[in-house]
């Protein structure tokens, strides 16, 4: 039984019926985008959870398990952080449009804006460029509202309209507008200049001695411009400066920076978007740049997919994006909280 001071379980009657509201809500929005997938001839993938590489990126963290054959040979698997290595292996395939409701794990996240285990969902477009699913992104996002008959989103006295033409703003234009600082004069050959961008952004945050440049850059973007995206209407932030593009190609016009976008509403972040980079050499020296700094920083690193970068190798051109579902609902629903929407909390929380 729980204490006097403590809240009763979480699958109590009554603490059930407060979040029932949002369940169903969750229920009626994943409908609704199914039969939006479907009109516009996606097929429906459910790809595998355990992974020899969780991805690739520095500050990502992952569960991990071990796996026992049945000649007692062990194998280390990660819990995924995002379906989109087999996402891609995928279109290497011949698959040219699909999408997933995908469960993902994230190691060291929690908050009113994080799960440890959540839904993402991801969709791809094989041969189309990254204003297409930017396009898509949009029209996702105001389905949901409609599933939901919600006229505006709110979340921490913001608001936002989502059926409202978007606004589109570069992110050298977000960081001239919200910081007053010249981003792409810190960016040339691919790297960012830390020492310009520290210098630039020294009255803005606080700088470490070990900061690189995408630490400084994110501290800005957290600190002056996120905030204030996605007030009145939704925000596509996009064209990422190249050393932020993950698994993004280079603008073909501006090598300084890299066909990837993401969208706003009330401040939060629903969506990350990219043109897909599918030279696999580059993704390789990238994928080991970012695991050098993942073990200076935290001492791991995860193992490369080789079987992931066989297929970027021969997939077609595509553009994806990954949304995180939970905050979606959130908004279209009215909830405070990621865990005001989803069935059951993490395992041992109340």
């Amino acid at each position: 039984m729980a204490g006097i001071d403590q809240p009763s379980p979480w699958w109590s009657p009554a603490r059930h019926a407060d979040r029932k509201p949002f369940l169903m809500a969750r229920g009626a929005i994943t409908k609704g985008l199914r039969a939006w997938f479907d009109e516009q001839g996606f097929a429906e993938a459910e790809t595998g959870i355990l992974q020899v590489s969780p991805g690739n990126e520095t500050h990502l963290h992952a569960p991990r398990t071990e796996l026992t054959g049945g000649d007692g040979t062990r194998a280390l698997r990660y819990l995924r952080t995002s379906p989109e290595f087999a996402a891609k292996k995928l279109l290497a395939a011949g698959e040219d449009k699909i999408f997933e409701f995908a469960r993902v794990f994230r190691d060291r996240e929690r908050g009113d804006l994080h799960l440890p285990e959540f839904t993402m969902l991801e969709w791809y477009r094989a041969n189309a460029a990254y204003d297409a699913i930017m396009a898509d992104t949009i029209v996702v996002i105001a389905h949901a509202a409609q599933a939901t008959g919600i006229g505006q989103f709110s979340f921490r006295g913001r608001i936002t309209d989502p059926f409202a033409e978007p606004e589109l703003l570069t992110v050298a234009t977000a960081f001239e507008r919200f910081a007053g600082i010249d981003l792409l004069a810190t960016v040339a050959d691919g790297e960012g200049d830390r020492r310009a961008l520290a210098e630039a952004s020294k009255s803005r945050v606080r700088i470490a001695d070990d900061d690189t440049w995408s630490d400084i850059f994110s501290k800005v973007l957290v600190e002056h411009i996120e905030p204030n995206l996605g007030q009145g209407c939704l925000t596509v932030l996009f064209e990422y400066p190249v050393p932020e593009a993950a698994l993004a190609r280079a603008k073909a016009s501006d090598p300084r920076v890299a066909e990837r976008f993401e969208v706003y509403a009330c401040g939060v972040e629903l969506a990350n978007g990219f043109g897909e980079l599918t030279d696999a050499a580059e993704q390789r020296r990238r994928f080991a740049q970012a695991m050098d700094e993942k073990a200076r920083r935290y001492g791991e690193r995860y193992p490369l997919d080789e079987d992931f970068l066989q297929a970027v190798a021969v997939m077609p051109q595509a553009s994806g994006v990954a949304l995180g579902f939970e905050r979606l609902v959130m908004l279209a629903s009215g909830a405070l909280r990621v865990d005001q929407v989803v069935w059951t909390p993490p395992a041992g929380e109340a």
